[in-house]
């Protein structure tokens, strides 16, 4: 039994990956721009530093990709307190 339960997770996690791959080559050339359009500017190679962070976090990004969400506002003590002023 243990050697099927691994089987079965060993295959899940390469499940997880080609999933990851596939989205990072199919987002980075498109939507990455609209999530956060300072990379328009960017040099390729960016992206190619970026593309293993969007294979392993695929599911954020599917879910911000497929929202259409655009660039997040970031929120922390520092800019609360500023805007409170």
């Amino acid at each position: 039994m243990p050697l099927e339960l691994a089987k079965v997770v060993v295959a899940l996690f390469e499940l997880y990956v080609l999933a990851g791959v596939v989205l990072a080559v199919s987002f980075l050339p498109r939507a990455v721009l609209r999530i956060d359009p300072r990379v328009a500017g960017s040099p390729g190679v960016l992206r190619l530093l970026i593309r293993p962070g969007g294979a392993a976090l695929w599911p954020l990004f599917a879910r911000r990709w497929i929202a259409g969400a655009t660039e997040p506002v970031e929120r922390n003590p520092h800019r609360a307190k500023a805007g409170a002023r």
